[in-house]
């Protein structure tokens, strides 16, 4: 392509030196045969006005009277009546430029130029041309090879950044190259390759997210079964009882895969119902209890009753079980799940008696990687994602001891009739 551009650049500049050049040189040519002819006329009127002059003052018109009214590169014969006719100057030899003028009293003043003259003027113009046409190629020469380069350049670039974008490498290179048609293109690719980086994270926070939240009711699935194995023998009716509530466990974690790969698509939930909260809620606290008796430790409900929320239950009780395992893995003492209202919100508290959350880490607690006990750092950024995705909103209220609180949206009260 530099080849190319160099070379069309070249043949338009000689098209043009060639063309200009010709019609320069024809012109000045005719000009300089023109002006010729103008002085040999010139000089033939001024020297028959010497010899008018002379004759009229009674003196004898010679060779020697005449010699310093005559060019010296001019031949000049000069013809007077009842005188021998002289001549001054050499006789050009081959074309000659020729004017003749006649005087009052039958003198007759011929001047001849040797075409030579014309010649060697209309050589000095060639060269000047060649002169100005070289170095009007050399200029567009190195003309060419700049345009060249800067145009090649960033096309070869561009065509490296295609190449490392197929190749899976997303990064922005964000270069111009104050070509606008350039940068359009450049613009285009930096936009795809936010675009894909987008998506890559996209799916790599899925899958982070899958792993770290199913983690959490596979863990109380586990729990579930070891109470159904130590129940079987001896109790049946709680057999069948645990066995529900894993069964129950089951369908719960079929949703949270569901609702993992829904916020892959959409971040926004389109699912939203109007649920019973307390079911939600009691649900973890007989899902976990078994946990934190393991532990030593209880897990209690308190609070307004009957409040229902809109939202997609099956993400609350994913958001309320990545708290309530938080605090058995973190916390300490009771933990304490209670339920009120706020303003056109009804919330749900979590709350232990443990150290509460390290003062260096503050409502810092919610961005991904940042974790205060090698836990991933992955489950309360999560569950605000989730409370988010349902039009809520999750927050630390208190740090020592720790209190988390997720605000859902409150059901509008139908008025009586």
């Amino acid at each position: 392509m530099r080849r190319r551009l160099i070379n069309s650049t070249l043949a338009v500049v000689l098209f043009v030196i060639a063309v200009f050049g010709v019609s320069l040189l024809i012109v000045e040519t005719r000009a300089i045969e023109r002006n010729a002819v103008d002085s040999a006329r010139s000089d033939a009127a001024r020297i028959v006005a010497v010899v008018e002059a002379r004759l009229a003052a009674g003196e004898t018109v010679t060779a020697h009277t005449m010699r310093s009214a005559v060019p010296h590169d001019r031949y000049v014969r000069v013809e007077v009546p009842d005188q021998p006719a002289f001549a001054l100057g050499d006789e050009p030899d081959g074309g000659v430029i020729q004017a003749r003028q006649s005087g009052s009293h039958g003198e007759l003043v011929t001047v001849q130029q040797s075409r030579s003259v014309i010649t060697d003027e209309v050589g000095r113009i060639l060269v000047i041309v060649l002169v100005v046409g070289l170095v009007t190629v050399a200029a567009a020469t190195l003309l060419a090879v700049g345009q060249a380069r800067k145009v090649a350049a960033p096309l070869t670039d561009l065509a490296e950044t295609a190449e490392r974008l197929g190749s899976g490498d997303p990064r922005p290179r964000h270069r111009r190259y104050g070509v606008p048609e350039l940068d359009r293109v450049a613009d285009v690719l930096d936009a795809s390759a936010e675009r894909i980086a987008r998506m890559l994270t996209a799916e790599r926070r899925l899958a982070a997210d899958a792993s770290h939240q199913l983690r959490t009711p596979l863990t109380a699935l586990s729990m579930r079964l070891e109470e159904i194995v130590e129940t079987a023998d001896s109790e049946p009716d709680a057999v069948r009882e645990e066995a529900g509530i894993a069964l129950a466990q089951v369908e719960r974690l079929t949703e949270v895969v569901e609702r993992l790969l829904t916020n892959s698509r959409d971040r926004r939930s389109d699912s939203a119902i109007t649920f019973d909260l307390d079911e939600v809620v009691l649900q973890q606290v007989e899902e976990w209890r078994p946990a934190y008796r393991g532990a030593g430790r209880a897990i209690v409900h308190s609070g307004r009753p009957g409040l229902k929320a809109v939202g997609t239950p099956g993400a609350v009780a994913t958001v309320l079980a990545t708290l309530v395992e938080n605090s058995l893995m973190h916390g300490g003492g009771t933990v304490a799940l209670r339920t009120r209202i706020a303003g056109n919100q009804v919330v749900v508290e979590v709350a232990d008696e443990g150290p509460g959350v390290d003062p260096e880490l503050g409502s810092r607690v919610f961005e991904r990687t940042v974790s205060g006990r090698n836990s991933t750092g992955l489950g309360l950024a999560v569950a605000r994602d989730l409370a988010e995705a349902d039009g809520g909103r999750l927050e630390l209220l208190q740090q020592h001891p720790a209190v988390f609180a997720l605000f859902l949206t409150r059901e509008s009260e139908q008025p009586s009739g």
